[in-house]
């Protein structure tokens, strides 16, 4: 429990320094299985999301998820961290704007630009429509699910049934209702003011794009790059916005990258 409220996370020991893994929509902590295995550290379900709380009354919003994951910081005692995270983990760089000295690598994985310049895909465009998003969410069965990530991917098909069944078995109304606000708070003028102070990270940061992601163009790997001091591009061909699930090297890229090697 935090603030008393459910707060689900899996870890597993750390290799070197701790890690903390934050996912995106419409993932849980359990799509970062594979990283945890190799490196170790702490992977959170966001509220709204998996085993977390889904109260009504939050508002699910950038500001909401900094404090919430500053707050689960201290609840675990990660004083100092590395940071991984992708889509809209992208909530976890405002935390890491405001406490920079509490981070200690970053790596970003195909994830929402908080940077001048996006505007947003064509399905997260129908959840942002009153009235359209909710009905595109009522009909979100699994076989729909199975038909919209054909393009999220290159490797041919859907996703894994694996990941599609992790994603269906949480995808209820509230987790719902979180996207559709989380979505409807985040003009793209509230995106490019969340990442104003991107430069305050001085730490080591790789950024990770799959080079035929369908929602984010690979173009913003480079405008992170751009902005963040230490920062470095790896656009990977071949991949699609979960670019490990199409290219597992990544994750052996991601495990050397925390563990100090250039």
């Amino acid at each position: 429990m935090l603030g008393g409220e459910p707060v689900f996370w899996r870890s597993a020991p750390p290799v070197a320094e701790p890690v903390l893994y934050v996912h995106g929509v419409p993932n849980e902590s359990g799509v970062w299985r594979a990283f945890l295995e190799r490196t170790g550290g702490i992977a959170v379900d966001l509220p709204g999301f998996g085993r977390s709380t889904k109260r009504a009354d939050r508002t699910f919003t950038i500001a909401e998820y900094d404090r919430f994951l500053e707050a689960f910081m201290d609840h675990v005692g990660l004083e100092r961290t590395a940071l991984v995270l992708h889509d809209w983990g992208a909530v976890a760089l405002a935390t890491a704007q405001r406490l920079p000295a509490r981070f200690a690598r970053l790596v970003i994985i195909d994830a929402v630009p908080l940077l001048p310049g996006y505007r947003w895909h064509r399905i997260a465009r129908a959840w942002r429509t009153p009235v359209l998003g909710e009905a595109l969410m009522g009909m979100s069965v699994k076989p729909v699910l199975r038909l919209i990530t054909r393009e999220a991917n290159v490797t041919p098909g859907p996703l894994p049934d694996e990941e599609l069944e992790r994603i269906w078995a949480h995808f209820d109304q509230g987790t719902q209702r979180a996207i559709l606000r989380l979505y409807r708070s985040s003009d793209p003028e509230v995106l490019a003011a969340a990442g104003a102070d991107l430069d305050r990270l001085t730490c080591p940061a790789l950024i990770v794009w799959g080079e035929q992601d369908p929602y984010l163009d690979p173009g913003f790997a480079h405008a992170y790059a751009a902005r963040l001091p230490a920062g470095r591009a790896q656009v990977v061909p071949g991949a699609g916005h979960w670019p490990w699930l199409d290219r597992p090297g990544i994750i052996d890229d991601v495990a050397g990258f925390l563990a100090g090697t250039p």
